[in-house]
């Protein structure tokens, strides 16, 4: 299943150079002619189930207009392998008109000189531009200078419990109102070390999984990732070491985080009624009903009421061919496929949250919460991702670089701050493209 790669699509380390070569041929229209016939090529980044809904759409929109042709696929046998591929494209002018695109990807395509610019076109009240949730709505700005597509997919970390677990231990169910601290007393209290049973679980692989669990914690202390002129890490501040200790005496000192290697074995001890807390979003919550795991969602703790979240949007990405019948057929397309009206039959239809809140209470996503209990819960939960992770280019040397330092202090094997300021040159040096 795409899902959960889709997800933590920016665990993919790549610093490939987007080629500005090739050009557009002659017999691409200068002039706008809707009723042209056109063949646009859309890269989905699906397979199975979601490439299967995403082609019926297709089928549809070619229905309702004749004219249009749509060349439609995965793009490549994985998600992670489009960017690579595009950049091919790009240097033999064998692009697509669309493609799905992981948003840690949104600033390397939009400096490719490839993507169009749709700044002048989402103020139309029709596209309902402001629907999108802001994290969304970052994202396919890069760099501030161009709206290079639409957003695609989006999500939130909010926090699952375990009911079992927490029944166990006679602990009370987390609430919207818990701080930080009352996180903490409660995950000590889950922890048994005789049934080898865990109140937390905490990614030390280093990936983006470890990276971007840390960044709620960061934004709740008011830190930065990224300096204002988002060109130097400003993570290693007094409010990044304060984040970092906190997790650090969780896992050193109350020994109540099981600290997973793999990225994925948390989330099976969690069904296994393990461990008692996980913060992870809408792709769990399939398999923990698979596992008639019994669960609860609600936001993440908060500092002095702020509990902000962390998400991760992807993004339909939309190049210029050259061609205006093509541009315009490829923007009237994501128009479509985004509306309220296909986002149901799509991103409800598989599980995903709502691109829209105006979907939130309609009948078709009802049903999905009935059959994914807590994703009404995740959907609101969007209102909290008020900062975006960065989408500049450096930011996978980045979040090695803190993804590293976070690892080795939760293991007991560095100083908060000192690991930090190391973290923080690395960083700089990847925001610097060395």
């Amino acid at each position: 299943m795409q899902r959960r790669i889709t997800w933590l699509g920016l665990a993919v380390a790549t610093t490939t150079a987007l080629a500005l070569a090739g050009c557009t041929g002659a017999d691409k229209a200068t002039e706008l002619d809707p009723k042209a016939d056109v063949t646009l090529t859309w890269w989905t980044g699906q397979s199975d189930e979601a490439e299967k809904i995403l082609e019926g759409l297709a089928d549809e929109f070619e229905k309702d207009h004749p004219n249009v042709t749509i060349d439609i696929s995965s793009g490549a046998s994985s998600t992670e392998e489009l960017l690579q591929k595009l950049s091919a494209g790009f240097a033999s002018d064998t692009y697509p008109n669309i493609s799905y695109s992981f948003g840690s990807w949104a600033s390397e395509l939009e400096t490719s000189g490839r993507t169009v610019d749709l700044r002048d076109k989402v103020d139309d009240p029709d596209l309902r531009w402001d629907e999108f949730p802001a994290a969304a709505r970052a994202t396919v700005q890069p760099t501030g200078d161009k709206i290079i597509g639409f957003p695609a997919l989006v999500d939130n970390l909010s926090l699952i419990y375990n009911k079992t677990v927490f029944d166990a231990a006679g602990v009370a169910y987390p609430t919207e109102d818990w701080t930080w601290d009352d996180f903490r007393a409660a995950a000590k209290k889950l922890t048994d070390p005789s049934t080898e049973t865990y109140g937390y679980a905490y990614s030390v692989s280093g990936s983006e999984e470890t990276t971007w669990q840390f960044w709620p914690h960061l934004w709740q202390n008011g830190g930065e990732i990224l300096t204002d002129d988002k060109k130097s890490a400003a993570f290693a501040s007094d409010a990044g070491v304060d984040a970092l200790e906190f997790l650090r005496q969780m896992a050193v000192e109350d020994k109540s985080i099981y600290l997973d290697q793999t990225d994925t074995k948390f989330a099976q001890l969690f069904a296994a009624d393990r461990i008692g807390m996980m913060t992870s979003g809408p792709w769990q919550l399939y398999d923990l009903n698979t596992a008639k795991t019994q669960y609860g969602v609600t936001v993440l703790p908060g500092t002095d009421g702020d509990h902000q979240t962390v998400s991760g949007p992807d993004i339909w990405a939309m190049f210029d061919t050259g061609d205006v019948n093509e541009n315009y057929w490829s923007f009237e397309l994501m128009k479509w496929l985004t509306a309220p009206e296909q986002d149901l039959r799509w991103n409800v239809e598989f599980g995903n949250l709502p691109l829209r809140e105006s979907e939130i209470d309609t009948p078709e996503f009802q049903a999905q919460v009935k059959a994914l209990p807590g994703l009404d819960i995740m959907a609101a939960n969007s209102a909290n991702a008020i900062n975006s992770r960065p989408t500049v280019s450096g930011y996978v040397g980045l979040s090695e670089a803190i993804g590293s330092a976070i690892s080795k202090v939760l293991q007991g094997q560095g100083d908060p701050r000192e690991a930090l300021e190391d973290a923080a040159k690395k960083a700089d040096d990847a925001l610097a493209g060395n």
